[in-house]
């Protein structure tokens, strides 16, 4: 005997086309709402999709799931603001501005007013918010002068980097033959992963930086969870060494995986770590 559906789970009707509880995906991540969420805010981009009578136009995933090719770790801020029309955010929140920009692009003018920066009464719109461009030295001024201002600031901007250790790491594979030990088929690494403090890491890394695995991470702790955007180690090694670390240590381990019983070639996998520190 078939069991009645549920209130949750009733099937769409042509009066109701959309049903009470619906799945999202927004860039790989799911969430399930309500259908009253959704079009809590009248214009807003999510109140046009899910009020609409044709529900075929709306895209989904394989999984019949409606599809939005949006950020979804900040979809979630967007999702709290259309339950209650509030903004709570972490204490340590790096993400605002582009939590702006997805609150623009989701047509949420309340919540971009929010977002946006608030000017300080020495910075208010009445005095002059642009900083005119520092006077060119005359062809008569004194070169010590010079020097002695650029000293000055590669002191202080010395004097402002942290010391600290960031540890990079990734696994790997590759096949070697028994007779072509020379020619290793080496794979395409998959994910370099940052270990460190998370200052440090936002420091060197920026926006190249994931850290979906570990969001809403305070500055001063230190996390094991980020990666990078990117598969090119030497990337990685640039722009440590713009900032300032040098390696001061690797290792790595390597393991037969697996071995053919016909050509008797051999995948190693290996991982691999590369420590960089900064005084």
């Amino acid at each position: 005997m078939a069991l009645a559906d549920s209130a949750g789970c009733a099937k769409p009707s042509e009066d109701k086309p959309f049903p009470d509880i619906i799945e999202l995906n927004v860039g790989g991540q799911v969430y399930i709402t309500r259908h009253p969420t959704l079009v809590s805010v009248p214009g807003s981009l999510l109140w046009e999709m899910f009020s609409q009578k044709n529900v075929r136009s709306l895209a989904r995933d394989s999984k019949g799931r409606f599809f939005v090719d949006r950020d979804g770790f900040l979809f979630r801020y967007i999702l709290d603001y259309m339950r209650d029309q509030q903004l709570v955010l972490p204490e340590h929140f790096p993400e605002r501005s582009r939590l702006q920009r997805e609150a623009e692009y989701f047509m949420l003018p309340e919540l971009v007013k929010m977002l946006a920066p608030k000017l300080s009464k020495q910075n208010s719109l009445g005095d002059d918010p642009c900083q005119s461009d520092p006077e060119e030295p005359s062809p008569g001024a004194e070169p010590a002068r010079g020097l002695a201002s650029a000293s000055a600031g590669a002191a202080a901007s010395t004097e402002g980097r942290r010391a600290g250790f960031i540890t990079i790491g990734y696994r790997g594979s590759y096949t070697l033959g028994r007779d072509s030990q020379t020619d290793a088929k080496f794979r395409r690494v998959a994910r370099i992963m940052v270990c460190g403090k998370t200052s440090l890491a936002k420091e060197v890394f920026g926006d190249t930086l994931n850290e979906s695995r570990d969001p809403d991470r305070p500055p001063e702790r230190y996390t094991s969870r980020y990666y990078l955007k990117f598969t090119f180690l030497e990337q990685a090694f640039d722009k440590l060494a713009d900032a300032g670390f040098h390696m001061v240590a690797c290792n790595s381990t390597g393991t037969c995986a697996f071995a053919h019983d016909q050509t008797d070639d051999r995948i190693w996998t290996s991982y691999t770590e590369y420590v960089f520190y900064r005084e």
